[in-house]
């Protein structure tokens, strides 16, 4: 059975080598200048240096140009891109076509995954992007174990999901979203406020938290509880699903090094004997469970959920 990609998030150049040594594949890095939610901010220089550390580990590194440009920034991306593609970068992921225009001007030959959070949901749109030159598509988190296994079936292109971690449920250009429900008296309350990397918005009716954080990019709400799917990846491994992503943002690098560790066992198990796999994934799952910050509790996300719309 192939083995797919095990795509981390570091949150330093220590944590990259780090997660290299747990077992991770690929990593995905950049600077919030020009990429989303990333879990930690990698400067020019330290993306050179990761990347040549990581191909010393025999890994990649693909670097984050997917924010939502504006005018503004959309000058800058060709000086960018060839600066990717001159440090040895293994691919860019990007949603806006300004970057697939960018790359084609200035640096043609240099990969490209697209990623657009939310509108990967069907295979002939993934196909689309293909044909525009991207060698990769990210799906949407809000899609089930059925349509991902159905999309890697028809896709002319890499699939990568993403199987652990918390999800992006809102975005805004805008800053200070927190604002807004002080200010207006909503019964949603600001926790941590003070602190803007750990903000929770409480909504007590649901008693679920929210994580909210704010950076170059507006402000972003996150997922009350933190997908895990360690034991249920022999489907889409079968399948031949390209890459499997694990989501480290607003988590501790020791967390994200262990839970690294732990998919990497899961993923050879299920490779070499799927029956073994099977009499040892709840062990896994019950380690993470450990792990866990007491309000975030683990689910599978959408993959076994309908989505209403």
């Amino acid at each position: 059975m192939k083995k797919p990609e095990l795509l981390l998030t570091p949150f330093s150049m220590n944590h990259l080598k780090e997660l290299c040594e747990a077992g991770a594949d690929a990593f995905v890095i950049g600077e919030q200048r020009y990429g989303l939610r990333l879990a930690g901010e990698f400067s020019r220089n330290e993306c050179k240096m990761a990347i040549k550390t990581a191909h010393e580990y025999g890994k990649k590194v693909y670097i984050a140009v997917n924010a939502i440009f504006h005018n503004d920034k959309v000058d800058e991306l060709n000086d960018y891109l060839s600066f990717c593609d001159k440090a040895g970068a293994d691919a860019v992921i990007f949603g806006d076509p300004a970057v697939l225009m960018a790359a084609r001007e200035s640096a043609p030959n240099l990969p490209l995954h697209w990623n657009t959070e939310t509108t990967a949901t069907n295979y002939f749109t993934c196909n689309y992007w293909g044909s525009k030159g991207a060698k990769r598509a990210v799906l949407a988190r809000e899609l089930s174990m059925d349509a991902i296994v159905e999309m890697k079936e028809k896709a002319e292109v890499e699939i990568e999901i993403q199987v652990h971690g918390m999800t992006c449920m809102f975005q805004s250009k805008r800053s200070l979203l927190g604002n807004y429900f002080l200010y207006q008296g909503k019964s949603l309350e600001i926790e941590n406020r003070k602190d803007k990397k750990n903000m929770l918005l409480h909504d007590v009716e649901r008693n679920n938290k929210y994580p909210i954080f704010e950076d170059e990019n507006g402000t972003h709400i996150m997922s009350p509880n933190d997908m895990c799917i360690i034991d249920e990846l022999t489907e889409m491994m079968e399948a031949g699903v390209d890459s499997f992503k694990i989501e480290g943002i607003l988590q501790t690098p020791e967390y994200v090094t262990m839970v690294t560790s732990l998919y990497r066992k899961a993923i050879d198990l299920c490779a070499e004997n799927t029956e073994s796999y099977e009499e040892k994934k709840e062990q896994w799952l019950n380690a993470i469970e450990q792990m866990q910050q007491p309000h975030r509790p683990l689910d599978t996300g959408f993959f076994f959920k309908e989505t209403v719309y």
